[in-house]
C-alpha cells in the first residue's frame, strides 16, 4: 500500500509539473481546508470528530489532490466562544495557510468567522450555524450557507403543525440571537396563516431544569408547545416536557432544528410524533444511503445533516477548485455558484448570495412499531418547495460574485 500511495504522489507530481500555469495557482502548494466545529462541547455529537471525517472522505473521494497539489484538512474546536473562534480563523489564515473553513455551529461564532474570512479574502462554508441573517444580511463573495437556515427551518414545520391543528403556540426559547430568531420567524408564520402566540419562556444556554418553563407552557393551553432551541438544551426539554405529561394532555411538541442524533439518544417512545424539516436523513435516496453506510462504517453512527452537508460543501469546493484553475477565494465562490450541487440526489444550486437551495423535506419521528432498525427513525410527510422555504435574495447581494 505504501509503494502504491508513492507511485501514486509520483504520478501527481509529474501531472503537475505538465499542468503548468494551472498547478501554480494553487497558495502554498496545498489545498488546505480547517473544520472549525465544537469538539467537547454540546455540539460535538451533531458536529465534532464526525464533521472532520465527513470532510476528510469528501477530499479522499476527490482523489487526495487537485490540480496536482495535495488536499489537507485541519481542525480545531471554538469551544463555542466567538472570540476563540475568531483568534483560530486568523492564525488558520495568516500563519497555516488555511484556504477555506467549514462547519461552525453556534450562530455568533459563524457570523464573527463569516467578517474574518471575508476581510482576509476566504473561503467559508456554514454547515451548521442557521441563522438566514448569514445571506439576508451579512452575506459576501466568498461564504456560502449549506444548512437549513432558520427561515427554511421554521417556515414548513409551522406550516404543517398549524394545519394539523396547532393554532395556539407557547414558545420555551434558548436566549440568544439563534433562539430568537427562530421564534421570531416562525411566529411571522403562524400569525400569518391566523394563529396565535399565547406565550413565551427564555433560559439561557445549558439549562438543567425546564420545570417552571414547561407548567408554564402546560397551563396555558396552548395548542404547541414550541422549542426554539438545538442540541443539549433541546434533548433535555423534551425529555423534562415528556416526564410532565405534556403530549398526554394533549399538547403537540415540535422543535426546529433538530439532529438525529438527539432523536437517537431521545428514543422513540419520548421523540415520536416530533415534527421538523431536515436538509438530509440517511435514508432519503440512496445516494445517501451509500454514504451514510460509509460514514457509518468509520463513526459507528449515522451521520447528522451538518456532517452530510460538510461532505456535500468540500466536495463541491474541491470541484470549483479545479473548475476555476485556482484556490482564489474570488475565482473559487464565483466557479461554486456557477456549477450544480451534487446533493445526494436531488437538484440543488449556490444563489448568488451563497444560499444552497434544495427542497427540504418535512419529517416526523416514527412510533416504536414503524421502525424496522435502529436507525429507521424519521418518515417523510412532504417536501417543502425551495421558494417557500427560503427568503428572496437580498438585492444587495445579487451581484457580489460578478
Amino acid at each position: 500500500m505504501k509503494r502504491s500511495a508513492a507511485g501514486l504522489r509520483r504520478a501527481a507530481l509529474a501531472l503537475s509539473l505538465l499542468a503548468g500555469p494551472a498547478a501554480a495557482q494553487v497558495s502554498d502548494d496545498v489545498v488546505r481546508i480547517g473544520v472549525l466545529t465544537d469538539l467537547s462541547g454540546p455540539y460535538a455529537d451533531s458536529g465534532g470528530r464526525g464533521s472532520v471525517i465527513a470532510a476528510e472522505m469528501a477530499a479522499a473521494d476527490a482523489g487526495g489532490w487537485i490540480l496536482g497539489k495535495p488536499v489537507e484538512i485541519v481542525s480545531a474546536d471554538h469551544q463555542n466562544k466567538p472570540d476563540v473562534a475568531s483568534s483560530i480563523a486568523r492564525r488558520w489564515y495568516d500563519v497555516e495557510k488555511v484556504d477555506a473553513v467549514v462547519d461552525l455551529p453556534v450562530t455568533a461564532i459563524a457570523l464573527a468567522v463569516q467578517a474574518v474570512s471575508k476581510e482576509k479574502n476566504r473561503t467559508v462554508m456554514i454547515t451548521a450555524a442557521a441563522t438566514s441573517d448569514l445571506t439576508a444580511k451579512t452575506c459576501s463573495p466568498t461564504s456560502s450557507h449549506w444548512t437549513d437556515d432558520t427561515h427554511a427551518l421554521t417556515a414548513g414545520t409551522a406550516r404543517a403543525v398549524f394545519e394539523r391543528g396547532g393554532r395556539s403556540w407557547y414558545f420555551i426559547t434558548v436566549d440568544h440571537a439563534f433562539g430568537h430568531a427562530l421564534q421570531k420567524e416562525a411566529t411571522a408564520v403562524v400569525e400569518s396563516l391566523g394563529g396565535k402566540v399565547v406565550g413565551t419562556s427564555r433560559h439561557p444556554i445549558a439549562t438543567a431544569d425546564y420545570s417552571s418553563f414547561l407548567l408554564q407552557a402546560q397551563s396555558s393551553g396552548a395548542d404547541v408547545v414550541a422549542f426554539a432551541s438545538v442540541g443539549d438544551d433541546f434533548t433535555k426539554a423534551i425529555k423534562q416536557a415528556n416526564e410532565f405529561g405534556l403530549t398526554q394532555g394533549g399538547q403537540t411538541l415540535t422543535g426546529f432544528l433538530v439532529y438525529i442524533t438527539d432523536i437517537k439518544g431521545l428514543g422513540l417512545p419520548v421523540a415520536h410524533g416530533l415534527t421538523f424539516s431536515s436538509a438530509f436523513y440517511w435514508d432519503q435516496s440512496e445516494p445517501a444511503r451509500a454514504f451514510a453506510k460509509r460514514f457509518q462504517d468509520k463513526t459507528g453512527v449515522m451521520p447528522t445533516k451538518n456532517q452530510a452537508l460538510i461532505y456535500t460543501a468540500v466536495t463541491h469546493y474541491l470541484k470549483a477548485v479545479a473548475q476555476a484553475g485556482t484556490d482564489e477565494a474570488l475565482a473559487v465562490n464565483k466557479a461554486m455558484r456557477a456549477m450544480p450541487v451534487a446533493f445526494f440526489g436531488h437538484p440543488a444550486t449556490l444563489r448568488a448570495d451563497g444560499r444552497l437551495l434544495y427542497d427540504p423535506v418535512l419529517y416526523r419521528v416514527k412510533g416504536e412499531r414503524e421502525s424496522k432498525g435502529p436507525w429507521d427513525l424519521y418518515e417523510a410527510v412532504r417536501s417543502i418547495p425551495r421558494g417557500e422555504a427560503f427568503l428572496p435574495i437580498n438585492p444587495a447581494c445579487a451581484g457580489q460574485n460578478g
